[in-house]
């Protein structure tokens, strides 16, 4: 157990059970673009890219932000995990790991990876200049799909990109519904948000706006795609837990929040994989 505990700090501080928030949404445009199941082949680059991307982009994110973490009492503690030393290289090697598994997808996939990490990077240093830094995590994150389907078909097409724009707004309100618990803290350091803009009850409406939109690109994304009704009987749920989420972020408190945050979007994930996934084979 004694062995095993680095790991376990590092896996804490890259928050690796948060991959499930992006993971649901690449495997998802890779059924479809591969009308179902494509070949292992495709699958695991797809996977292990996705892993890589995310760990490196979280660990850049943990460097930027080092003394501004260990003065909110929130993110105090994230610096005691893993030293900066070991942040660094751990960055690099991730870096290194997406870069490397996307040589097996196809030569334009290979191309645009670092773009890819340009883009995942460039978020960590918009909260100091845009309030519209929510909406970067979200086009961050949108890369995922997007370099999903490219995987499998090698070329660009409009469901992918609807796709990241769902991807986007969702984001963008999820984490604006999470930067309220921040708000005190960003305002003193400076720092620039939709919260900090609008005040806590302005961003919870624009939250329930972007989340709005997020449906509809979803919808949007399923008549583009061709998608069937299994797809669209998975509107439904979605729908109901963006609501939920919602109700429950208007009561402003941490642990009802952190639960909604977690339990809510992780299951709009999953109920989106299945759906495009069942639509796709079942077809």
């Amino acid at each position: 157990m004694t062995a095993l505990a680095p790991v376990a700090r590092f896996l804490q501080f890259v928050r690796f059970s948060h991959t499930i928030f992006a993971m649901p949404f690449a495997l998802g445009a890779m059924f479809v673009a591969a009308h179902g199941l494509p070949p292992v082949r495709i699958i695991l680059p797809v996977v292990l890219a996705m892993v890589f991307a995310r760990t490196a982009a979280m660990i850049f994110n943990r460097l930027a932000d080092w003394s501004l973490d260990q003065r909110n009492p929130r993110t105090a503690a994230r610096h005691l995990l893993v030293s900066r030393g070991a942040a660094t290289a751990g960055c690099a090697v991730a870096s290194a790991c997406f870069i490397a598994a996307t040589w097996p997808m196809n030569p334009l996939c290979f191309v645009l990876s670092p773009v890819a990490l340009a883009i995942v990077f460039f978020y960590s240093f918009t909260k100091r200049f845009t309030h519209a830094a929510q909406f970067f995590l979200g086009l961050a994150l949108a890369v995922a799909p997007v370099g999903a389907w490219l995987a499998v078909t090698g070329s660009f097409a409009s469901p992918p990109l609807i796709l990241a724009l769902a991807v986007v707004l969702w984001l963008a309100g999820f984490d604006t519904i999470y930067a309220t618990q921040d708000y005190e803290v960003d305002k003193r350091e400076g720092l620039k948000s939709m919260v900090v803009w609008l005040g806590i009850p302005g961003a919870l409406r624009a939250a329930q706006l972007l989340h709005a939109g997020t449906w509809l690109a979803l919808a949007a994304f399923g008549w583009s795609a061709g998608l069937g009704l299994v797809y669209w009987l998975g509107l439904a749920p979605i729908l109901g837990l963006l609501v939920y989420e919602h109700r429950t972020a208007r009561s402003l408190d941490v642990n009802a929040i952190n639960a909604a945050f977690f339990n809510a979007n992780a299951w709009i994930g999953v109920i989106f994989v299945l759906t495009t996934y069942l639509d796709r084979a079942l077809a």
